[in-house]
């Protein structure tokens, strides 16, 4: 199934933008993919927090 992948990295990306600096991001993402997907997840999360950084910052 497609929808429960999709359902993760729309949850990653979502909690990723917690926080209000890219140690916070990185670390609410990373937190929310070791919860969901295992160490895989904690490394996606992570840098989704820092992909969502980059871009806040860029607005």
């Amino acid at each position: 199934m497609i929808i429960a992948p999709a359902a993760a990295l729309l949850s990653f990306a979502l909690l990723a933008g917690c926080g209000t600096n890219m140690e916070q991001r990185a670390a609410t993402g990373a937190a929310t993919g070791l919860v969901v997907a295992g160490p895989v997840g904690a490394a996606v999360g992570a840098g989704v927090g820092a992909v969502v950084n980059e871009t806040d910052e860029k607005n």
